[in-house]
């Protein structure tokens, strides 16, 4: 029973607009919802392919024909008979390389931290990076990049490791942070001690992330001949800034 004295509490009123709008979003969430599980469900289905026993064969022997080949590319000079580049500085894209790769050439391919097709990175050019790079030669391509290229790389896809973190490089202070006790403040500053191969090359080199390069249209035509050979892969000397200039 109510007190006289009680004050009856009015209602909470919620305008008819807000109903409506909060129904349709909840709908429009339902939807969403199935929509996702609808599209996962057939690419599930679209990438669950049974594999005949030949195909099993084939990409076996195509590993291993990858490692006998990677064997003799590894031989095709001695240690001593190796020729350094004309330049200290190489940039190294990878283009290739998928399910007829050995491990072991993948391994090789990982220690220049090329992980991705289409990565890019600044190496310093000596006996131990020149084997690796005879070895996963149909994989990659490289060559000697001018101070523009190294510019425009660092400036417009250029990022550093920061905390475990991929951190695109936008301002002095990522660059002042992670670098400065070697001299480094600012991205003038790591532009030129990687065009230059400076005494801190490898501090720079071990900060930056790899850099993910565009697909190039009509530049790579999907061969695995030197491109001396007409091919793409291998040393492109020079030529390697045509190429960067179309994937950055």
């Amino acid at each position: 029973m109510i007190m006289e004295d009680e004050v009856p509490q009015p209602l909470n009123y919620i305008p008819e607009v807000i109903l409506k709008k909060r129904k349709n979003n909840e709908e429009w969430a339902i939807r969403r919802k199935l929509q996702l599980e609808q599209k996962v469900r057939k690419l599930k289905s679209d990438s669950f392919v049974i594999k005949k026993p030949e195909q099993f064969i084939r990409e076996y022997r195509d590993k291993e024909m990858d490692l006998v080949q990677m064997k003799q590319r590894g031989k095709r000079r001695t240690k001593g008979a190796l020729i350094t580049p004309d330049s200290k500085l190489l940039f190294v894209i990878r283009i290739g390389g998928k399910s007829d790769m050995h491990p072991r050439t993948r391994k090789a391919l990982y220690s220049l931290r090329l992980r991705k097709i289409f990565s890019g990175v600044f190496v310093k050019a000596n006996e131990r990076i020149m084997e690796i790079l005879q070895k996963v030669e149909p994989y990659v391509t490289y060559g000697y990049p001018n101070l523009k290229s190294v510019n425009d790389l660092i400036y417009k896809k250029g990022s550093g490791k920061t905390d475990n973190q991929r951190v695109p490089l936008t301002s002095n202070d990522i660059v002042e942070q992670s670098l400065g006790q070697y001299g480094i403040i600012c991205l003038e500053d790591l532009v030129r001690e990687i065009a230059t191969v400076g005494p801190h090359f490898k501090e720079v080199t071990s900060f930056l992330c790899p850099f993910a390069l565009t697909k190039p249209e009509k530049a790579l035509q999907g061969k695995k001949r030197r491109y001396n050979d007409g091919g793409d892969s291998g040393n492109r000397e020079d030529h390697i800034n045509e190429l960067i200039s179309k994937m950055n």
